[in-house]
């Protein structure tokens, strides 16, 4: 697929880094040459120095002949002109763009094709809003990624002295859980994986993606740790995009107080929100901290453009007696180092969005992505088309399918049933599959799987 990229910042060095690893044709246009060049220093991918709203532009990096474009620069008016530009003089198939402003986004009209013919928009920020949702629902995993609407989950927990599954075999879920089906998709012990199989033993601070109904996600972290008490207060550090999007969705249930060092911003805040208390000060103050009771909160969110301010606020608030802190942490180096210590969940927008570029971009029927540790494993919602003359999954038992390696079902979604994938389930036609990928690499092998042919022998 020949796809262009515009932007070389963060999301779009990202996403270069994930497709150019799957035999994709990637162009990356950016007016920063010196990091175009660093970027081509790394990877092979052709690259394109100037504005990329500009034809010119866009004819050099071949637009006239690119299955897609994705418009992820830092200024949404430039990702919108550009898809209008592409659409407009070069037909290109595919458009995606970043668009940040809510302004904009409230205005459906606007991305009519008939106004600005854009096929995708990506939000970052609300992307990132609905992650950290989740986790503050299901307090105590580690990721919670949703599938086919919501009907199925794929969580992530670490295992704790304590769970009952801890120090015992796989198969022994059954008997602790005889009216709750689940399926564990894989385990991350140290640095490797594991495919998991009956006999696995789990063993302390394993880290267990399992997968399960929405409504039997507690059910199954309490098997591997004690479980959390439920979130009631919540402080979060920066009242930008993210943190204010997260009170606004968290204030009608959840008790919350932000804090915002901007004092035109504060008040414009104060105003915005209804029930969420608004500070003006410095989220690494501990005079402030101490005043609002730091100690009191459930969870502690640093969601500043700052880096090493959200791990810094976040250390603190660890330190004076918050009970899990989350840190915003945007380059990739600091992730593992802070995840280490003393915060809880750092989390990464770029990794949460490339998920859903890459949803647009798998071959075959592929209705969600979801990109996990740090872009090596993936997570898929597949749909199966055809019937067992024209399909290599219809009509065949799970444990015969050619699954590539590493590569395990957890559930199927048949209409409004969800089903764990035993190996003695037979795809029907239009099941949803929920796939977990340890190695990414074989992802091409996994699309041609679902891949209707005309004739399949």
């Amino acid at each position: 697929m020949k796809i262009i990229i515009l932007g070389a910042g963060q999301v779009g060095s990202s996403v270069a880094q994930n497709l150019v690893k799957e035999a994709n044709d990637i162009t990356v246009v950016d007016t920063d040459g010196d990091r175009l060049l660093e970027l081509q220093d790394r990877l092979d991918i052709r690259t394109v120095t100037g504005s990329a709203s500009f034809p010119e532009v866009l004819r050099q990096a071949g637009a006239e002949d690119a299955d897609m474009v994705l418009a992820v620069t830092g200024r949404d008016e430039i990702n919108m002109v550009a898809c209008q530009v592409c659409y407009t003089l070069f037909h290109t198939p595919t458009k995606i763009a970043r668009v940040r402003e809510s302004a904009y986004l409230a205005e459906e009209k606007l991305f009519a094709r008939e106004a600005t013919p854009i096929d995708v928009l990506i939000s970052p920020e609300q992307i990132v809003t609905d992650f950290v949702r989740r986790l503050l629902n299901t307090f105590g995993a580690l990721q919670v990624l949703d599938f086919a609407g919501g009907r199925v989950r794929l969580v992530a927990v670490k295992a704790l002295p304590g769970g009952p599954m801890v120090g015992h075999p796989l198969h022994d879920i059954r008997q602790h859980m005889p009216s709750v089906d689940a399926r564990v998709a894989a385990i991350y012990r140290g640095d490797g994986a594991i495919i998991p199989s009956g006999s696995t033993v789990i063993e302390p601070d394993d880290e267990v993606f399992f997968v399960a109904a929405r409504e039997n996600i507690r059910a199954v972290m309490s098997e591997f740790s004690t479980l959390d008490k439920p979130v009631k207060r919540v402080m979060i550090a920066g009242g930008g995009n993210i943190g204010t999007r997260l009170a606004m969705a968290l204030e009608s249930r959840y008790r919350i107080k932000l804090i915002e060092m901007v004092p035109r911003r504060a008040q414009q805040l104060s105003e915005q929100l209804d029930r969420t208390i608004v500070l003006l000060g410095d989220a690494a103050d501990q005079e402030l901290l101490l005043e609002e009771n730091i100690e009191d909160m459930d969870v502690f969110c640093a969601l500043t453009n700052d880096d090493e301010a959200n791990i810094l606020s976040s250390m603190l608030a660890k330190r004076m007696g918050a009970r899990k802190v989350m840190s915003l942490i945007n380059r990739p180096a600091y992730v593992d180092l802070v995840e280490s210590g003393i915060i809880d969940l750092a989390i990464s927008p770029h990794q949460v969005t490339i998920g859903a570029l890459l949803t647009h971009i798998r071959r075959g029927d592929v209705v969600a992505v979801h990109s996990l540790r740090r872009g090596a494993a993936e997570a898929i919602e597949a749909v199966a088309h055809g019937d067992s003359e024209t399909s290599r999954v219809v009509g065949r038992r799970i444990d015969e399918l050619p699954l590539p390696p590493g590569a395990t079902i957890g559930a199927l979604v048949r209409g409004e049933d969800v089903i764990i994938a035993h190996d003695d389930v037979v795809i029907e036609s239009e099941d949803h599959l929920i796939l977990f990928l340890i190695d990414k690499s074989h992802i091409a092998d996994v699309e041609r799987l679902f891949q209707v042919a005309i004739t399949f022998v």
